[in-house]
């Protein structure tokens, strides 16, 4: 069973930094695209940022210059580096990815179970 673990989100004031972090385990013989989203309370969840296996990397316009997406491949992580923090970047992160099973010939979708980022004014 492949599971998703991220860490890293907390509490900001407004203009800080935080980091997080996301770390697949379990029966993994590939990742293909990993990627972070959030949502607000009472708001659909979004894309903030998707990595492809390669480093191929995209980001929603409202992060653009801010967020960071990179990853591990030896550590099967990946992490989420966000600066210039706004009040309206609070939400629940989820880390999400397609990976491959040993055993299965396909990638399938798994999400990890959130953290918690608030942006104090």
């Amino acid at each position: 069973q492949v599971q998703l673990v991220e860490s890293g989100g907390g509490l900001v004031q407004a203009g800080g930094s935080l980091r997080l972090s996301c770390a697949a385990s379990g029966r993994i013989y590939s990742i293909h695209d990993m990627s972070w989203h959030r949502q607000a309370l009472g708001k659909q969840r979004e894309l903030v940022a998707g990595i492809t296996s390669s480093g191929g990397t995209n980001y929603a316009d409202s992060v653009k210059g801010r967020f960071t997406i990179s990853r591990d491949n030896a550590k099967n992580t990946v992490y989420l580096q966000m600066t210039s923090l706004k009040p309206e970047d609070t939400a629940v992160y989820y880390c999400g990815a397609n990976i491959v099973e040993h055993g299965f010939g396909y990638p399938r979708g798994y999400w990890g179970q959130g953290t918690q980022v608030t942006v104090s004014s």
